[in-house]
C-alpha cells in the first residue's frame, strides 16, 4: 500500500521535467495519475507507465471546463504548468507580461476553479501550486515577471486555504530554487547572453549547496503534499531550494 493508495490524482504540464516526475512519483505510491500538457508527443513518452494521459492547454478556458467535467473528482491537484521569462521590468513588453500572467497565473486560477467543486463535494482535496523561490520570498536578477506571478501564486495559495480550510481542502506552493531540468537550458543560454557555459556558471555559482536540484526531488515534496502524511498543512509556501534563500 503506498502513501496515495486509492487517491486520484490531476497533473498539469506533466510532459516532461518537474510535472513528469511528480506524475510517476504519485503513480508508484498508489495515486491514479490523469498526467495532461498540451504538447501530444511529450506524454507519448509516458507511454507504458502507469498513468492515463489527456492533452490539454490550461490557458483555454473551454478546454479546462470539458477536462474537469470529463474526469470528474480527484483528490489530488497539482497545478505545474508556468513559463519563466527572462529580463527587466525594461524587457518585458505588454504582450510578455499579458503571456505570464495568463500562462502562470489564470491558467492556474481556472484549472484550480474548475476542479474545487469536486472536492468540495467529497469534502476532501489537496491543491499543489508551483510557485518559486524568486517570488515574494527572494528576488532574482532578469526574473522581472516571473518573479511577480510567482509571488501571486503564494497569495493565490494562501487565498484559497483560507477559504477552504473547514471544509476538507487543503492548498499549499511548492517554491524550488534552480532546478535541472528540459527547460533550464535556455535559461541559462539567456543569462549567459548566449553563451550556455557561461550561463550555467552563473547558476552555479548562486548554488550554496554546490549543485542544482532534480525533479524527482520536488516530487518527493509533491507526493507529501498529495498525502495524508500533510494533513495538517494549508496555506504554506514550501521552500525547497538547497539554501538559496538563505544565504
Amino acid at each position: 500500500m503506498g502513501r496515495l493508495s486509492g487517491k486520484r490524482a490531476f497533473v498539469t504540464a506533466a510532459g516532461q521535467g518537474i510535472g513528469r516526475a511528480a506524475a510517476l512519483a504519485m503513480a508508484r505510491e498508489g495515486a491514479q495519475v490523469i498526467a495532461s500538457d498540451i504538447n501530444a508527443d511529450l506524454l507519448a513518452s509516458l507511454a507504458g507507465e502507469s498513468v492515463e494521459t489527456q492533452v490539454l492547454d490550461v490557458r483555454n478556458a473551454g478546454a479546462v471546463a470539458a477536462m474537469a467535467a470529463q474526469v470528474g473528482a480527484v483528490d489530488v491537484l497539482f497545478n505545474c504548468a508556468g513559463f519563466v521569462a527572462h529580463g527587466t521590468i525594461l524587457d518585458c513588453d505588454e504582450d510578455q507580461w499579458a503571456f505570464s500572467v495568463d500562462l502562470n497565473m489564470t491558467a492556474m486560477y481556472r484549472v484550480t476553479r474548475a476542479f474545487l467543486p469536486g472536492m468540495l463535494a467529497q469534502g476532501a482535496g489537496s491543491i499543489i501550486n508551483m510557485s518559486s523561490v524568486a517570488s515574494s520570498i527572494i528576488a532574482a536578477p532578469n526574473r522581472f515577471v516571473y518573479a511577480a506571478t510567482k509571488a501571486a501564486v503564494i497569495g493565490m495559495t494562501k487565498a484559497i486555504a483560507a477559504d477552504f480550510i473547514t471544509q476538507g481542502v487543503r492548498c499549499n506552493a511548492i517554491c524550488p530554487g534552480t532546478v535541472d531540468s528540459p527547460s533550464l537550458e535556455q535559461r541559462m543560454t539567456d543569462l549567459g547572453g548566449g553563451d550556455y557555459a557561461k550561463g550555467r556558471a552563473a547558476f552555479m555559482t548562486r548554488q550554496p549547496m554546490g549543485r542544482l536540484g532534480t525533479p524527482e526531488e520536488i516530487a518527493n515534496l509533491v507526493v507529501y503534499l498529495a498525502s495524508d502524511d500533510s494533513s495538517l498543512t494549508t496555506g504554506a509556501a514550501h521552500v525547497i531550494d538547497g539554501g538559496w534563500s538563505n544565504t
